[in-house]
């Protein structure tokens, strides 16, 4: 797809500016340069390891003992504990410094919005954070990093310390339920926007993508930035195509 043109751009700079009331839908493709790989893209980790998404499916991750103890290794490894927040997340933050921002809904696991300086509470993770460890079983939850120094001291598979039940990553998998309140919010805010901002997600896992929809319905001018079509492009007043941390700050960053 070709890169989106000046004008494009130009005119959706144009909305940002005027917009009081701006939701960010977030996907994968944003972390990209913090150098977290997504799951669907070209260079994604589903597409290069289709047996990858196992890990990811929670029937499998209960079941499998030695599933969960390959999950555990991997964690220690992750760039998700080591990435730090690049140019487009710090875009978000420059529209929340000017009073425009009312929420991100991500779907993302990392915490960069929140470490890049957007306030934790306008960041709504409907897919969950991998920076806390949930039981299985009890529902205790608790910082990763502890329960990483545990697979560190020797526990291949660690179960929970109140009541052994398992320990997975406060995320959800696939066949979990989302958590109904966080889904209540997420939508709530489509409905309040005057311009939502749709960036570095293919917008094809649900519920999470109807927020686009939800949003240009309530009168919302739709902006979805991307490298390559999503699924809800015709949802989209402006297609912004092309390199996420080069686009976002051009597009966020120009004074109102």
């Amino acid at each position: 797809m070709q890169p989106s043109s000046d004008a494009t751009l130009e005119a959706a700079t144009q909305w940002v500016r005027g917009a009081r009331r701006i939701v960010v839908l977030t996907g994968a493709g944003i972390s990209t340069d913090s150098g977290i790989p997504d799951f669907r893209g070209p260079n994604g980790v589903w597409t290069k390891n289709p047996a990858a998404e196992k890990a990811s499916t929670l029937q499998h991750y209960l079941r499998d003992p030695e599933l969960r103890r390959l999950a555990w290794q991997n964690r220690l490894s992750a760039p998700v504990f080591s990435a730090r927040p690049n140019a487009s997340h710090g875009a978000f933050v420059e529209l929340e410094r000017r009073g425009q921002l009312l929420a991100i809904v991500t779907q993302n696991i990392d915490g960069l919005h929140q470490v890049a300086g957007t306030d934790p509470e306008r960041v709504i993770e409907v897919h969950g954070t991998v920076h806390w460890s949930r039981c299985w079983g009890c529902d205790d939850r608790r910082p990763m990093q502890s329960t990483l120094d545990r697979v560190r001291a020797g526990e291949t598979d660690p179960p929970c310390e109140l009541c052994g039940g398992v320990l997975k990553s406060d995320t959800i998998l696939f066949g979990q339920s989302l958590v109904p309140e966080v889904i209540d919010a997420a939508l709530d805010a489509a409905d309040r926007c005057d311009l939502l901002i749709a960036a570095g997600s293919s917008l094809s896992v649900f519920p999470a993508a109807n927020v686009v929809p939800r949003a240009k319905s309530a009168g919302a001018k739709v902006v979805i930035a991307n490298g390559e079509p999503t699924k809800m492009d015709r949802f989209a007043d402006a297609l912004l195509i092309g390199p996420l941390s080069i686009t976002l700050p051009a597009l966020c960053t120009t004074p109102v």
